[in-house]
C-alpha cells in the first residue's frame, strides 16, 4: 500500500466513524435503539418541541397545553434562550421540561470534537442561565447525530434523544389534520413525538398550525388508551 492509499484509508475510516451515527436518523435503525427515540413506558408518550423558545410561537403553544394539561419537553437553542430568556423561563414556570438543541440550528457533522463542545457547551450555559434548570437532555440540529457530537455531549452530561413519532409540522403545507395524522402513523405508544413551537428552520407561522393540531392529537392519543407523560430523568 502506497503513502497516499494508506491516507486515503485512514481518511475514509475517520469520516465513516464521524458520520456512522447519523444513521440513527433512519427510523429502522432508531427502533433498535429504544434509549435514543422511545424510552417512554408502554401507554404513555413524551411530547416535545424544538427550536424555540419564540416569543409568539412558545407561549401560544404553552396556552395549549395549560388547556390540556400536558407536559411537555422543549428543546431551546441557546442563541433564541439568549433573545427571549422570559419566554425561556416562561416554559419552566409553567411545569415543563427544557432540553438542548445546539446553539445554533446547524449540523454538527462537518465539526471537530473542539467545535462541537464549544457550541453545545454554549447552549447549555445560555439555556441554563435562562431557566435556571440544569439541562440534562440534548437532540442534535435536525436529528443528525455526529461522533464528536456525541463525544462532546457525553463530556458536558448530556443525554441524546432522537424521537419515534414527528408531525412534519414545518413544512409550509401542514395543517392541524395533517400534523395529529402524521404523529400518529408514527410510534405513539412509548414514544417520543417530535413538534415545533418555533419557525426560525420552518415555514412562516408554521408553530400556528402545531397550536391547532394538539387538541386533535389529545383525542387521538386518548382514543388509543394513550397518556402524555414527561421523559423519564436523564
Amino acid at each position: 500500500m502506497t503513502a497516499k492509499s494508506l491516507l486515503t484509508t485512514v481518511a475514509a475510516g475517520v469520516v465513516g466513524f464521524q458520520v456512522l451515527p447519523a444513521v440513527t436518523w433512519l427510523p429502522p435503525v432508531r427502533r433498535l435503539i429504544p434509549g435514543l427515540a422511545s424510552p417512554m413506558p408502554r401507554g404513555t408518550v413524551a411530547v416535545t418541541f424544538d427550536d424555540g423558545p419564540h416569543p409568539e410561537g412558545t407561549v401560544a403553544i404553552l396556552d395549549r397545553l395549560d388547556e390540556l394539561d400536558w407536559p411537555a419537553t422543549f428543546f431551546m437553542l441557546g442563541s433564541a434562550a439568549q433573545r427571549h430568556p422570559a419566554v425561556a423561563r416562561e416554559v419552566v414556570a409553567r411545569g415543563h421540561s427544557v432540553g438542548v438543541h445546539g446553539f445554533d440550528h446547524r449540523y454538527l457533522l462537518a465539526r471537530s470534537l473542539r467545535d462541537a463542545s464549544s457550541d453545545l457547551g454554549r447552549a447549555r450555559d445560555a439555556v441554563s442561565s435562562a431557566t435556571g434548570v440544569d439541562v440534562k437532555w440534548w437532540r442534535p440540529p435536525y436529528g443528525v447525530l455526529s461522533a464528536t457530537g456525541l463525544a462532546a455531549a457525553s463530556r458536558l452530561g448530556l443525554r441524546p434523544l432522537l424521537w419515534s413519532a414527528w408531525g412534519k409540522d414545518w413544512v409550509a403545507g401542514a395543517t392541524p389534520a395533517s400534523i395529529a395524522a402524521t404523529v400518529m402513523a408514527g410510534r405513539v405508544d412509548g414514544g417520543v413525538a417530535l413538534l415545533h413551537d418555533s419557525d426560525v428552520t420552518s415555514a412562516a407561522g408554521s408553530w400556528r398550525a402545531t397550536e391547532r393540531a394538539l387538541e386533535l392529537l389529545a383525542r387521538r392519543v386518548a382514543a388509543n388508551g394513550i397518556r402524555i407523560a414527561r421523559l423519564p430523568a436523564a
